[in-house]
């Protein structure tokens, strides 16, 4: 099945099931009034869940209606927590290559993680505002999964059976303050504001066996200014499944039902599959070149993120944004 969340009912919307196809919603809050409130309770939300999905994809469910995307918030407009991995180590190597820096022989066997911006996530159609340009603006197209409650110390074969629903998001960057947060030794604060998830939340079953070993086996294709800037895969080269990444997050602490766990920045070894964030592609230039060529994100410029089957429909919708300045 496919859940979403609607602009309206307070702070966490309301929670609506979404036809596979992506063109009609029915509302949910008979059985649970938002998101947050179905993950709390999922094996009994659930089912019901999945039963009025069925309905809705037969053409039987009562109060369907057509369903424009714009009217979407995030799927959980606030969650608990949000722990972001750096899974693809492709990338991770050509940054350290690139400033002349080894990749440490740990990071190929326990996962580079953060603790994430979740107090607030932004819609897929809203704008990234930010007060300057010269923060060096960056979009990240990543997977992400989310869990219910997952006790501490869990297996990866354990983490893999919380894993409920998967998403994508752009999780927005600013290279220009990161440098500076990231010499005091303590990580990311200014440098990471609100990320944008994807219009729909999906189970594992809605992606038959593009869902394998707990990793999504399909291009990550995005694009800016309606040029398209890359499809990388984003079952290839994915040094972590998202079960370990989830087992890593939880071996000292339970984690609570909403948490979401990302990928961390599609990257191959492959170049030629383009890049899903800025500083990739300006790092292949840097090592090509001696010296990056592509700007990052200007006031006015637009990015569309997305997910596609092998017939070429979106799955989890797609996450569209325009750069925006502050209004002071």
């Amino acid at each position: 099945m496919k859940l979403g969340s609607l602009k309206e009912g307070g702070r966490d919307g309301t929670l609506v099931v979404v036809s596979r196809d992506l063109s009609r919603a029915v509302k949910a809050d008979g059985i649970a009034p938002t998101l947050q409130a179905a993950l709390d309770d999922w094996s009994n939300a659930a089912p019901r869940l999945n039963a009025l999905s069925d309905e809705l994809n037969a053409g039987a469910a009562a109060g369907a209606f057509a369903l424009d995307v714009r009217a979407l918030a995030s799927p959980l407009p606030r969650a608990y927590e949000f722990v972001d991995g750096s899974a693809y180590l492709p990338h991770v190597e050509r940054v350290r290559r690139a400033r002349g820096a080894e990749v440490p022989a740990s990071f190929y066997t326990d996962p580079l993680m953060y603790q994430a911006t979740s107090a607030g996530f932004l819609g897929p159609r809203d704008p990234v505002v930010v007060p300057s340009e010269d923060f060096g603006i960056d979009l990240e197209a990543e997977v992400v999964v989310v869990t219910d409650d997952v006790p501490m110390a869990v297996t990866p074969a354990q983490a893999s059976e919380h894993i409920q629903l998967i998403g994508l998001v752009n999780d927005v960057s600013l290279r220009g303050l990161i440098p500076g947060e990231l010499a005091k030794g303590f990580g990311f604060l200014q440098s990471k504001p609100r990320s944008a998830l994807s219009p729909v939340l999906v189970t594992p079953d809605e992606l038959g066996e593009a869902w394998t070993g707990d990793k999504l086996h399909l291009p990550m294709r995005t694009w800016l200014n309606d040029k398209w800037f890359g499809e990388a895969e984003c079952g290839v080269d994915m040094q972590f499944s998202f079960a370990e990444l989830v087992a890593h997050v939880a071996k000292t602490r339970p984690l609570t039902a909403g948490t979401i766990v990302g990928s961390g920045t599609i990257a191959n070894q492959d170049t030629g599959k383009g890049a899903s964030c800025l500083a990739e592609q300006r790092t292949v230039e840097t090592l090509r070149d001696g010296q990056p060529s592509t700007p990052f994100l200007k006031f006015g410029d637009h990015l569309k993120i997305d997910v596609t089957d092998a017939a070429g429909a979106s799955i989890f919708g797609s996450i569209e944004q325009q750069i925006e300045p502050l209004k002071r």
